[in-house]
């Protein structure tokens, strides 16, 4: 248990920020999950504009540090590779 005054205004600081940082990878969650589904259900369209959507709120979740910039990078890579593919097989 924090005892000095800056250790106590330290935890509060750090509940603070885990509750943003829950909240901002929830919404990255939840557009990712959108592209899923419509790569999944076959609608290029859909899944385009999606996409479109996802990208920066991942890049913007990565400059707050949520993630690593790295892994945003790699997952929209990923994701855009599949997009693209959708209807070429």
């Amino acid at each position: 248990m924090a005892n000095t005054p800056s250790a106590k205004k330290a935890t509060r600081k750090i509940a603070r920020r885990t509750a943003i940082n829950t909240n901002r990878r929830s919404r990255v969650r939840t557009f990712l999950r959108k592209v899923e589904e419509a790569i999944t259900a076959g609608d290029k369209e859909a899944a385009t504009s999606a996409f479109r959507i996802a990208e920066p709120e991942l890049m913007s979740a990565a400059s707050h540090g949520v993630f690593h910039k790295n892994t945003a990078s790699r997952k929209i890579s990923r994701l855009a590779h599949r997009v693209k593919t959708i209807g070429a097989a």
